[in-house]
């Protein structure tokens, strides 16, 4: 195989992923696909309707018909569209943030979700982001690679991110709800938050958007010569 059908690409929170995915998919000229939309949304939907986001079978249930449609632009973004409008950005306020993990601890709820995640990514030419892409959504993808960094570092990041596009947040707050999401997706029964035993581990403590995107390509070069040159377009644009 000269390129990779599909690039799974895994880590926590504020670990890089969804920074290195788009500039991977751009480069490539494939769609990038972050799965995590699909729990956001969810959960967005849940705290709408004010449901007890620690109900299993109430969460299962809003997953299951939930009225949410997922539309890939001809540059590869996602957009969610709820109830028939764009709401990705409300996606991820830091209330959304607080409560994610907690909606996609359930094994109900990912069970859900799994079929519309693989259909997607199957398609292939895709770089999808996520937390168990590379041992439960798609095992078979051509490239994992899974991102790493300190609990401190990603909260610094997540923070500014957050001050940003304009949310009052606190450093304290955002570090401490990092943590009690990192702590459910390591813990949580169902796909726990761990490297794909083939994956590509890169710790990205003190390194810039640049040199991650040039070590995963240095990777990538390796396994696939070809894989800097622009395939034909994408089924899934």
């Amino acid at each position: 195989m000269s390129k990779p059908r599909i690039i799974a690409i895994d880590g926590p929170a504020a670990s890089g992923k969804t920074t290195l995915a788009r500039r991977l998919a751009q480069a490539l000229g494939y769609a990038f696909f972050d799965t995590g939309v699909l729990y956001r949304a969810v959960t967005w939907a849940a705290l709408q309707k004010g449901e007890d986001l620690q109900d299993e079978a109430r969460m299962t249930l809003l997953a299951r018909t939930l009225d949410v449609e997922l539309r890939i632009t001809e540059t590869g973004e996602t957009l969610v569209w709820l109830q028939g409008r764009d709401a990705t950005q409300e996606l991820y306020s830091p209330q959304v943030d607080a409560w994610v993990s907690v909606v996609a601890a359930h094994p109900g709820v990912r069970q859900a979700l799994k079929d519309v995640q693989r259909r997607l990514a199957l398609q292939g030419h895709i770089v999808v982001v996520g937390r168990d892409i590379g041992t439960v959504i798609v095992p078979e993808a051509d490239m994992k690679i899974y991102l790493d960094a300190s609990l401190e570092e990603r909260a610094r990041r997540r923070y500014e991110e957050a001050r940003r596009k304009g949310h009052s947040v606190t450093l304290e707050q955002v570090l401490k709800d990092m943590a009690r999401r990192d702590a459910l997706d390591a813990s949580r029964a169902t796909a726990p938050l761990r490297p794909a035993e083939d994956a590509y581990v890169l710790q990205t403590n003190g390194l810039s958007a640049d040199e991650v995107f040039e070590k995963v390509m240095q990777w990538m070069r390796k396994k696939f010569p070809n894989s800097n040159k622009t395939p034909a377009p994408s089924a899934t644009s």
